[in-house]
């Protein structure tokens, strides 16, 4: 990707997540200048015939200002409730200013455990794709009424760019309260310089995101920043920016120099090796010792019995599990060919022995190459 070229008026799909801030004031109450400056940008790309989907925040942060209380819920029950209110106000509001322009919008609520199971995963690729032949424009927020700490997402960021994954989009565009990618905090720092280009997300690049951003919302340039790195490496273009931008939208499909724009890894993942990076559910960790981190690292391995020096966690045969290097942090994820108790029995073992020991022997491998990513 030339990173001197930022227009992107030839692209066809692409998602657009508003942060809580952007459709809420301060006081829990909707932003309606916001939303409806929004609703009119992403109306007219649907009437360019381009594929739009909208995730949206706010469903607790606007439930929160209509149940009146005095300050965001604490508790995952009170959350619940107010996401509960707070998303039929929402939908409401974006089925009236859209409809305004003549399009249809619908309501899809995800869970983590929509991208973590293959099947729901497939599933929810499917509906959205029969959403963009119907001409509709799809509003998709995190299912807050029914997440728990288990399954929620934290951030409709990360979601944002799993949804940019799942539908295989070229752009995405993370709108909230700041301008971008900075050098320091421009709320501190007078000196700090929009960074208006990345290509790669380095330790140093990291260590400019800070906290959350707003009262009513959970993200923060960090969430940012890993929702960057997922669409980077699922070969589609990132840009920060600010929301209350005028006409920001359309700025960044025209190519103006506004927000920081993120740019496709070289090396794109395919969809599978995508699914188990960032969408599956680790289900247990698989320690190997230095020869077999070489091996996979340097040379492309798959990892058999010989290298593994210990397990932890109770999975299946099939289930996403994180292999741990000798140092002690996560070198991949894989899809194994043996359960936990299995590995337990063969690890250390040479693969002439699985039968052996087990009694039968169905594959080489513990994880195959084939079915394991490097962690990113």
């Amino acid at each position: 990707m030339d990173t001197e070229k930022r227009c992107f008026k030839d692209f066809k799909r692409m998602v657009v997540k508003v942060g809580s801030s952007s459709v809420a004031h301060p006081t829990g109450k909707p932003n309606l200048f916001q939303i409806e400056n929004l609703v009119r940008q992403l109306a007219d790309l649907h009437n360019q015939g381009k594929e739009v989907i909208l995730v949206t925040s706010g469903a607790v942060g606007t439930g929160t200002g209509k149940l009146g209380l005095a300050a965001r819920p604490r508790t995952i029950p009170e959350k619940q409730a107010a996401a509960a209110v707070g998303q039929g106000v929402l939908m409401h509001i974006y089925e009236k200013f859209f409809g305004e322009y003549g399009v249809t919008v619908g309501q899809v609520l995800l869970t983590r455990q929509d991208f973590s199971d293959r099947r729901r995963f497939l599933n929810a690729r499917n509906a959205l794709h029969a959403l963009f032949q119907f001409g509709v424009i799809p509003v998709i927020n995190e299912n807050d009424t029914i997440a728990v700490d288990e399954i929620k997402f934290g951030d409709n960021d990360s979601l944002s760019a799993l949804v940019a994954g799942l539908v295989d989009a070229e752009l995405l565009i993370l709108l909230s309260d700041i301008d971008g990618l900075y050098t320091a905090d421009p709320r501190k720092d007078p000196g700090a310089r929009l960074i208006q280009d990345v290509k790669e997300i380095t330790p140093e690049i990291e260590s400019l995101a800070g906290g959350t951003g707003s009262k009513l919302g959970t993200g923060g340039m960090a969430t940012k920043l890993q929702a960057a790195r997922m669409a980077m490496h699922s070969g589609v273009v990132t840009v920060i920016a600010r929301a209350g931008e005028k006409d920001v939208i359309r700025q960044i499909i025209a190519g103006e120099q506004v927000g920081t724009i993120f740019w496709p890894s070289a090396n794109k993942l395919e969809n599978k090796k995508r699914w188990i990076a960032y969408s599956s559910a680790v289900c247990g960790k698989v320690f190997v010792d230095e020869g077999a981190a070489r091996a996979l690292l340097k040379q492309g391995k798959s990892l058999l019995p010989s290298g593994v020096t210990g397990v932890e966690g109770n999975f299946d045969m099939g289930n996403t599990v994180s292999i741990i290097g000798p140092d002690g942090r996560e070198i991949a994820r894989g899809l194994t060919y043996y359960s936990s108790v299995e590995i337990e029995r063969i690890k250390g073992a040479q693969t002439r022995d699985i039968a052996r020991i087990l009694g039968y022997k169905d594959y080489d491998e513990i994880v195959h190459r084939n079915n394991l990513v490097l962690s990113l």
